[in-house]
Order: structure tokens, then C-alpha cells, then sequence
């Protein structure tokens, strides 16, 4: 079963930008260190980070058309601003999970409100890094049980 992983703005920088509020862990140790979990249950993973809202469109419809299972997502800042974000999941039909490092419902006002949340099989917020194998697991979990496994 292959899934997609996805970042969004300025994930890029993780481990640099704001380390007391996201960690001193990179992204790209990160997403080796959700391969190898993947490859633990027999998943495989594709990742991608872009800055750009059309890129992670992209990326979306491809995941559709190449015949993933499901996506996890961290959308950073477009989860408070893309409409067409959440359009793009919504128009693929495939089970999202929604990933934050910090609980967004715990930080500025303007953080709580997710367009991406009401097209997402869930949202798993505010446990830094260990979120995307939390995110891993609950993906799995979904696609077993969509399957009747």
C-alpha cells in the first residue's frame, strides 16, 4: 500500500524556524524516520514538501491518479487559507489525514479555523514530530477498515 506525505509552507524549516514551538528535528529526518515505520507495516511512502499551494495541488490529483491509498498532510499555514486545498483533497476522495506539529487549537485565534479539516478522515494536532506516526497509524487503521480487513 502506498501513501503520500505532504508538507506545506515553511516545513522546509523545520528544525530552524521557531525549534521551541516544532522541535529541533529536521523534516527530512523526519520523513526517514516515518520510511522506516512505514516500511515496518509494510507501507511505502512517498514524500513531498513545497512552499507552493499549486505544487501541493499537484501533488494531490497525482496521488489519485497514480493510485495511492491515502495522503497525510501537515498544509502549515494554507490550513487556515486554502479553499482550494481543501477543494483538491475533496476532489480526489481519498482518506486525508491532517497533521500539525503544535495543537493549532491551543495557539492564536487565527490558527483554529482548518478548511482542510471537513474533507480529512481526522486531524492530529500538537505532538510534534511523533504526530506523522501517529497520522501513519491512523491512516492505516482507516484503510484496513474501509477494506473490511
Amino acid at each position: 500500500m502506498k501513501l503520500m506525505i505532504l508538507n506545506g509552507p515553511n516545513l522546509n524549516l523545520l528544525g530552524i524556524r521557531e525549534p521551541e514551538v516544532y522541535g529541533y528535528t529536521t523534516l527530512e529526518e523526519v520523513m526517514e524516520n516515518l520510511a522506516v515505520e512505514a516500511d515496518s507495516l509494510d507501507l511505502e511512502i512517498e514524500t513531498y514538501q513545497s512552499n507552493h499551494e499549486g505544487d501541493l495541488i499537484d501533488q494531490i490529483h497525482r496521488a489519485k491518479r497514480e493510485k495511492f491509498a491515502g495522503i497525510i498532510i501537515n498544509p502549515g499555514g494554507y490550513t487556515h487559507t486554502s479553499i482550494a486545498l481543501r477543494d483538491a483533497i475533496s476532489g480526489v476522495d481519498l482518506p486525508t489525514v491532517e497533521i500539525h506539529l503544535s495543537n493549532i487549537h491551543a495557539r492564536e485565534q487565527f490558527r483554529h479555523h482548518s478548511y482542510i479539516a471537513p474533507v480529512a478522515v481526522g486531524q492530529i494536532s500538537g505532538f510534534g514530530t511523533y504526530g506523522y506516526s501517529l497520522a501513519l497509524l491512523a491512516l492505516m487503521n482507516n484503510l484496513k477498515n474501509r477494506d473490511g480487513k
